[in-house]
C-alpha cells in the first residue's frame, strides 16, 4: 500500500470511529520492553516503566472529544466545552447548540475537516474526565461518579487548581492520561530490549525534525516555521499526517501538533506537558524539553493522549515473550 493510500485508510478509519457517538475507537499501540533502563541523558529521571501498557497511537481527536461531549455534556456541569473550540483556524471546529438543561440539553458537532485533528482548549481536568469516561465504558448521562467523576481518577467535582493537583491515578485503572514516563518511553525509547537507549527526538532521530508535509525524509512534524500555519490556514494537522515519522513503537505526533498533558506535578503548582506544538520550534521536541501549566489552563496549543492497560490476553502474550527471551539467554549461557 502506498503512503498516500495508507494515510487515507487511517483517516477514513478514524473518521468512522469518531462520528459514531457510541463506542468510539481509541487506536493504541503496545509498549513492551518491561523494566527498561531510564534515559541516562536526563540523569536517569525519565523513561523507565515496569509494566506493559498501550498508548494512544494518535492524540485524542476533535471527533472523539465531540462524542464524549454528546455522551455526558448535555448539561456540562464541569465545563468540558470551551467556546474557543469552535474556531476553524486555531480551535477544534467543535460547535455547541441547545440550552444546557435537562429538558433542552446541549448537543455538539464537529466540522468535517477537524474530525481527525487533535482536540485543543482542554484542561488537565477535562482530559482526566475523558479518561474516566473511557475507563467506565463510555457511558451516556450526567457528569457524575459513573461517567466522569470516578474511574482512573477520583475527581468528585474538582474544577480548580489545588483540588486537581491533589488527584492521582487509582489502582485498577484501565484508561488514563499518560504518565510522564509512559509518554517519554513511547516517544523516545528505541525498543528491542531493556537497554536499547533513547532517541533525542520522537521521530526516531537525533536530528531536529523538519516540517515537510510530504514527509519524504521521515523526520518531520507540525512545528513553527514558514509558511505558518502549515496546513492551509489551520494550525493543527490531521493526526498521523507525518506518516513516515512515527516513534519506534508506532505513535504519531508525539512531537509537534499540540503539547500533551501528562500526570507529572511540577513545582507543586503545575501539571506537565510534553512534545512541543505547532507554535514552537523543533528544539521543544527534544527529550530534554518539558513544559507545564496550571491544570485548569486551556490553550489552543494544548491537547492530550491516553494510556491503557493491555487486555489480559495481551499481558499473557507479553509475559510469554519475556519468558522465552529469558530461556534463550539462559540457553546461550550454557
Amino acid at each position: 500500500m502506498s503512503g498516500k493510500m495508507l494515510r487515507a485508510a487511517v483517516t477514513v478509519g478514524l473518521l468512522m470511529a469518531s462520528v459514531a457517538w457510541a463506542g468510539i475507537n481509541i487506536q493504541t499501540v503496545p509498549v513492551g520492553n518491561v523494566g527498561n533502563a531510564p534515559d541516562l541523558a536526563t540523569g536517569s529521571l525519565y523513561g523507565r516503566v515496569d509494566y506493559a501498557y498501550n498508548i494512544g497511537k494518535y492524540e485524542v481527536t476533535a471527533g472523539q472529544y465531540t462524542a464524549f461531549l454528546n455522551a455526558v455534556g448535555g448539561v456540562d456541569a464541569y465545563a468540558l466545552y470551551n467556546t474557543d473550540m469552535s474556531s476553524t483556524t486555531n480551535g477544534s471546529g467543535i460547535t455547541r447548540s441547545g440550552g444546557g438543561t435537562v429538558g433542552n440539553p446541549y448537543t455538539y458537532s464537529v466540522a468535517a475537516d477537524f474530525v481527525n485533528r487533535p482536540v485543543n482548549y482542554v484542561s488537565w481536568g477535562d482530559s482526566a474526565r475523558f479518561a474516566n469516561w473511557l475507563n467506565n465504558g463510555q457511558p451516556t448521562g450526567a457528569q457524575n461518579a459513573s461517567t466522569t467523576e470516578d474511574g482512573a481518577y477520583y475527581l468528585n467535582g474538582a474544577t480548580s487548581d489545588a483540588p486537581l493537583l491533589a488527584v492521582s491515578r487509582k489502582a485498577g485503572w484501565r484508561w488514563a492520561i499518560t504518565s510522564e514516563d509512559e509518554w517519554y518511553k513511547a516517544a523516545y525509547y528505541k525498543g528491542g530490549g531493556t537497554n536499547a537507549g533513547y532517541w533525542m527526538y520522537p521521530t526516531r532521530s537525533n536530528s531536529a525534525p523538519g516540517r515537510d508535509m510530504a514527509d519524504v525524509s521521515g523526520n518531520n512534524a507540525n512545528i513553527y516555521g514558514r509558511p505558518y500555519p502549515i496546513d492551509s490556514g489551520k494550525y493543527t494537522t490531521v493526526v498521523g499526517e507525518f506518516q513516515n515519522s512515527a516513534s519506534a513503537y508506532g505513535t504519531f505526533d508525539q512531537g509537534g501538533n499540540v503539547w500533551e498533558w501528562n500526570e507529572a506535578i511540577i513545582g507543586g503548582s503545575y501539571c506537565g506537558l510534553r512534545g512541543g506544538s505547532f507554535n514552537y520550534y523543533g528544539s521543544y521536541l527534544r527529550a530534554a524539553a518539558r513544559d507545564y501549566y496550571y491544570p485548569t489552563s486551556e490553550g489552543y496549543f494544548i491537547g492530550f493522549r491516553v494510556s491503557q492497560v493491555p487486555e489480559p490476553a495481551s499481558i499473557a502474550i507479553l509475559a510469554l515473550g519475556f519468558t522465552g527471551m529469558l530461556a534463550r539467554r539462559r540457553g546461550a549461557g550454557r
